[in-house]
């Protein structure tokens, strides 16, 4: 199973499912009850009307349950999986069905890293899609020091992050050159070193989770390898927020590994 990150929501999604698939609807409430330790509005609602898509705390979480709720219908029609792999915030679903976090300890990492993100980082920077691979996006973000390579996609798919000045200088310097260029929809900088700024933050409300030992063999986009779900610890969410996403070679090291066969959980 191949859990992806921001940007595949859309308003009515997974609504439909609510009243069609029992098993769907019931995953779905046990996530809701699950994060209503840490927030203040209903997932059901969210999904039924809509709206609130656009706040960071309210997507990633939103998100991670409809993949979460999405996997347990999988599996109900005889398809499990032998191995899992997130992409950036899609790694805490993964996570989950892997069986590295309890229900609960995935709704608190999710839910209290994107309040962080939105309550610090908000506003500060900006994110941009390249169609180039990750060594010329790498030439490309030179001149600006603010600027990081965030994600390594594909072999010509590449997202970079970082002060939103330096992003506006980017994309302009991209239409000069006709390099495919598309701005990412967020105000914030994921991936880069803007994100320390709530390393603490995270250190702290992150404490109380306690990572098991999974029973489905988890593939990092942190570290691009497998590895084992006992050590995603606080310290490894803020990697996953901090560090680049390896989902390039964490696919290939799949592969390697005989896997051959990928379902995109979304």
């Amino acid at each position: 199973f191949v859990f992806p990150g921001q940007g595949s929501q859309w308003i009515g999604m997974a609504a439909g499912l609510l009243e069609s698939s029992p098993v769907f609807a019931a995953r779905m409430a046990e996530c809701e009850r699950a994060l209503s330790e840490f927030v203040d509005w209903s997932l059901l609602e969210i999904i039924s009307e809509g709206g609130s898509l656009e706040r960071v705390d309210v997507v990633q979480p939103v998100l991670w349950a409809v993949n979460v709720s999405l996997a347990a219908l999988w599996e109900s029609a005889g398809v499990v999986p032998s191995a899992v792999v997130g992409h950036s915030q899609g790694e805490i679903a993964a996570a989950v069905v892997a069986g590295g976090l309890s229900l609960e300890d995935g709704a608190r990492v999710v839910a209290l890293r994107s309040q962080a993100i939105g309550e610090v980082l908000a506003g500060q920077g900006g994110m941009v899609s390249l169609a180039v691979p990750q060594a010329r996006a790498a030439e490309l973000i030179e001149p600006w020091p603010g600027l990081s390579v965030a994600t390594v996609n594909g072999p010509a798919s590449t997202v970079v992050s970082g002060d939103a000045d330096a992003v506006e200088e980017l994309l302009a310097h991209c239409e000069r050159q006709e390099i495919r260029a598309k701005r990412v929809p967020v105000d914030y900088a994921s991936h880069c070193a803007h994100v320390e700024q709530v390393r603490e933050v995270l250190a702290e409300k992150l404490a109380p989770i306690i990572p098991a030992q999974g029973k489905i063999a988890y593939y990092s986009a942190v570290t691009a390898e497998r590895i084992d779900t006992s050590t995603l610890d606080a310290g490894y969410w803020y990697d996953n927020l901090r560090r680049t996403v390896r989902f390039e070679e964490a696919i290939r090291a799949l592969l390697a590994d005989g896997r051959s066969t990928f379902i995109e959980i979304s």
